[in-house]
């Protein structure tokens, strides 16, 4: 029998559930059925989510009568993109999808994102489900209602606030990711241990293989929307303690941009962001000794790297771009130890010797 799971995000003009359960992509059209009383769906996903599931979600929602429409992206960062929106509103034209209609977002934090914002600015909104396939998108960009595209200058730098009307999470289809993949969402799992919770990060540095964290999948997952679900609640805009959320970000951002997009996942980014930010930190007395190769050993573990491999002086012009920069001031997301993290007023000049 499978665990159900649920939380819900509730905030002052929107509440919604997120639901996790082993399982739950082979009868979502149910759960769908209670949200929804429209005809028309409108479903985004990737090439490689699709192989998967994409003919599966339509057949099923056919069946309980909808109309639905799916629209298959390239899989990967580069689809995020300003350019990629008009194809999108497109195909929701030639759909005649209406403001009364609802889009489904299916697979990792790329198709979340792009097809977030799509459906926050087509007829100026129209509904929208997360259904997120990777651990990354499971724990961390589904939840929350950030939605963004990506700019030639930097990521996410055009973008919403703007949640979805529910999140289905079901932890199975993470069977069907690679392991480069699977670690890739363990960075961002990693990071809430960091910041808020240091028994959830011993925890999850207790877990030697990729068999055991499966077996502790939805305590993982619950544990991680909980802390970003209490986050979002007391800080939906992002003007203070949600900015804890972007521990490792800044730099990770910045190391993903200098690469172009195609060298580094976004978790991988984040995990050597991390390791280096808490190794600065120490080194100027900030976060208690010992921190920095905490993360390194639990990162080793976890196979994700952490050091750099390009100088600091070279990715510094990513942080001038960085979000957190306001003015000449960048709001670093420092620790004064695992599972305590503070947000300290700095500038660029932070991560030069």
């Amino acid at each position: 029998m499978a665990i159900l799971l649920e939380l819900k995000i509730d905030l002052a003009e929107k509440s919604y559930p997120i639901i996790i359960e082993k399982g739950l992509i082979n009868n979502i059209q149910y759960k769908i059925k209670e949200l929804y009383k429209g005809k028309k769906i409108f479903i985004l996903t990737d090439d490689n989510v699709n192989i998967y599931y994409g003919s599966k979600l339509v057949d099923n929602l056919k069946a309980e009568g909808y109309d639905v429409k799916l629209m298959v992206l390239e899989a990967g960062e580069h689809s995020k993109s300003f350019a990629t929106l008009p194809q999108i509103y497109d195909e929701m034209l030639d759909f005649k999808l209406t403001r009364s209609d609802i889009v489904i977002t299916l697979g990792g934090g790329v198709i979340g994102d792009i097809g977030g914002f799509a459906a926050s600015t087509y007829l100026r909104g129209i509904k929208f489900i997360q259904v997120p396939t990777s651990l990354l998108a499971q724990v961390d960009s589904s939840v929350g209602g950030k939605v963004a595209v990506d700019l030639a200058r930097g990521k996410n730098l055009v973008g919403s606030f703007y949640h979805p009307v529910a999140v289905f999470i079901d932890p199975e289809v993470l069977n069907t990711l690679s392991d480069e993949f699977f670690v890739d969402g363990m960075a961002e799992v990693i990071k809430y241990g960091c910041i808020k919770d240091k028994k959830f990060f011993d925890f999850l540095n207790s877990l030697d293989s990729k068999e055991k964290l499966m077996d502790n999948i939805e305590e993982i997952i619950y544990t991680c929307c909980n802390i970003k679900k209490l986050t979002v609640e007391r800080d939906e805009k992002d003007k203070g303690e949600r900015m804890l959320l972007n521990f490792g970000h800044t730099l990770g951002h910045a190391i993903e941009q200098y690469y172009n997009y195609s060298k580094y996942t976004h978790g991988v980014a984040v995990a050597i962001g991390m390791y280096e930010i808490t190794k600065i930190s120490e080194e100027k007395g900030f976060t208690k000794k010992g921190s920095s190769e905490q993360i390194k050993e639990i990162l080793i573990k976890n196979n994700l790297p952490y050091e750099m491999d390009v100088k600091m002086e070279d990715v510094i012009h990513g942080i001038e771009l960085d979000k957190k920069n306001l003015g000449n001031d960048l709001n670093l997301i420092l620790l004064k130890e695992i599972g305590n993290a503070e947000i300290v007023k700095s500038n660029k000049g932070y991560f030069e010797n």
